[in-house]
């Protein structure tokens, strides 16, 4: 009783490859750029976990402030993370929405889990993993310096600037 694969698949000789791959719980979108480092790592930027666990809406407040270019300011996105967080529960919304920005932003994997798993299950391995992932590309969360990187804006420090003003540079 051996049937043609063509036959059994449609005439398409590609499609039992698509079966078996989804079979073994791959998905379609794991095509992309794998993350620089992986969800439970961590223990690579001790200072962030610690903040992390302490401070999770800090974390997610720099982390929104890089990826909307400003737009969303760190402390607004840390409020609104924390009002998320006691008051409803729901912060893995806004948390899964900026991981999947990210992702789209640097055309990374949605590995090892999706983002909404991720941000449910694992919301402060989640939030560290993006972290690292906008420092290893150069974009210190915690650094207010990003701005300038990425709007391309070129500005004088207030340092500097007072200094010009006064003529004693």
């Amino acid at each position: 009783m051996d049937k043609d694969k063509t036959t059994e698949n449609g005439g398409d000789p590609k499609a039992g490859e698509l079966i078996c791959k989804n079979s073994s719980n791959l998905r379609a979108d794991d095509s992309g750029n794998p993350w620089s480092t992986g969800l439970f790592d961590c223990h690579e930027h001790k200072m962030n976990a610690l903040m992390t666990f302490c401070f999770p809406y800090a974390t997610f407040g720099q982390i929104s402030e890089v990826l909307d270019a400003g737009e969303m300011t760190c402390p607004l996105g840390s409020y609104i993370y924390l009002l998320m967080m006691s008051a409803l529960c729901t912060q893995w919304l806004m948390g899964s929405k900026y991981r999947s920005k990210l992702r789209r932003r640097y055309n990374l994997v949605e590995a090892p889990y999706g983002d909404v798993i991720s941000h449910i299950f694992c919301p402060y391995c989640a939030l560290c993993q993006e972290f690292r992932e906008l420092k290893n590309k150069g974009l210190d969360p915690s650094l207010e310096l990003n701005l300038d990187i990425i709007t391309g804006i070129v500005t004088t420090p207030k340092f500097c600037k007072t200094q010009l003003e006064t003529g004693s540079l």
